[in-house]
């Protein structure tokens, strides 16, 4: 069973760059596609960024396009999201979640994944 945990968050003031990390463990990186999702109470979750199975081709929100940075290490077993340029707007629960089904050679933001991570809390305010 793969168990992710998200770490990192936290309040940043606006124009902040923290980075979130999801630890992955009970499976190999590799063989997964990996996501960010954030959820703000009332509203859809909305999928932030994913890099896909292998490693390969990343997708972006456009809300976050060109602002955050998702990337992995593969041995480490580690997932990154950098965050710059923060806005109020980007004050969110964040999520990581994975899924070894998605065979894509694009990574999708508007599907379910099957593993979830018990979510960051980011807070964007001065």
């Amino acid at each position: 069973q793969l168990q992710l945990v998200e770490s990192g968050g936290g309040s940043v003031q606006p124009g902040g760059s923290p980075r979130l990390t999801c630890a992955v463990s009970g499976g190999a990186l590799h063989y997964y596609a990996i996501a960010w999702f954030r959820q703000v109470p009332g509203k859809e979750r909305e999928g932030v960024s994913c890099v896909s199975t292998g490693g390969g081709a990343t997708n972006y929100a456009d809300s976050v396009k060109d602002r955050f940075t998702i990337s992995r290490d593969s041995a480490k077993n580690m997932v990154y999201l950098q965050m710059n340029s923060l806005k109020p707007e980007d004050t969110a629960v964040y999520y990581c979640a994975a899924d070894g089904g998605m065979l894509y050679r694009l990574c999708p933001l508007d599907q379910e994944y099957a593993y979830w991570g018990q979510g960051a809390q980011v807070t964007v305010s001065s």
